[in-house]
């Protein structure tokens, strides 16, 4: 995912573009308001998948930029500010903000936000079905809509746990998912999706799909789907 830091104070920018590199980001930082609608009117790189937009900019007020942002995308955007009263959360909530972080905040936080609010742009309003283009990884099929998978045109038949864990994985190729958060999203508590469960399920999924590369481990934080389908 490709995701766009607004943040004037450098040092800050640099830490938090390396530990969001780091799970699978491709971070481009603006340091000041225009710069940022610069960088969402450039669409030389492509989208951006969310907004980080720190509030306390030298050039323009965050809100003036979020507003000029929202005139030319429906990019999620989160808010990053150090205003932490309750008027101005609520504030920038009304402004149509899809989140609101606090600093200083935790990094692991931070990440789970923006998984939050990619997802929740990504689903159907009011919860109503909706049409899904399938995903394709290589020789395997996903089907959203029927919830069926197929490789080389051969259904292979999945426990709903694992498709669960290859839709997670396979909405965004490349990109690393922490264990934390796959056991969190894909089992929705800590209890049940123990982390020997989790390795069970992958190993499992490798051996269905009969593409064990397609499921890469990063060593001390999680899994991800090759970016390029073996």
């Amino acid at each position: 995912m490709r995701l766009l830091l607004v943040e004037d104070d450098n040092h800050v920018a640099a830490a938090v573009s390396a530990v969001l590199t780091r799970h699978g980001f491709q971070v481009v930082h603006a340091a000041t308001g225009q710069a940022a609608v610069d960088a969402v009117l450039s669409t030389g790189a492509g989208p951006f998948g969310v907004i980080l937009l720190d509030l306390g900019l030298p050039d323009q007020d965050g809100y003036t930029v979020y507003g000029r942002i929202r005139r030319w995308t429906g990019t999620p955007v989160i808010m990053v500010t150090a205003r932490g009263d309750v008027r101005s959360r609520i504030h920038g909530l009304n402004r149509g903000a899809d989140d609101y972080v606090v600093k200083p905040y935790s990094t692991s936080e931070l990440i789970a936000r923006i998984h939050a609010v990619s997802r929740r742009a990504a689903a159907p309003v009011g919860g109503e079905a909706r049409n899904e283009p399938d995903l394709r990884l290589g020789a395997v099929r996903i089907e959203l809509t029927a919830r069926r998978v197929s490789v080389g045109g051969s259904e292979v038949h999945l426990t709903r746990k694992e498709y669960d864990l290859l839709v997670l994985l396979a909405q965004r190729p490349g990109v690393v998912f922490r264990r934390e958060q796959i056991i969190s999203e894909v089992w929705e508590s800590r209890g049940e999706g123990t982390e020997r469960t989790l390795e069970v399920h992958v190993a499992s999924l490798r051996s269905k799909l009969r593409t064990p590369a397609l499921i890469e481990v990063v060593r001390g934080v999680g899994y991800r789907l090759a970016a390029t389908a073996p």
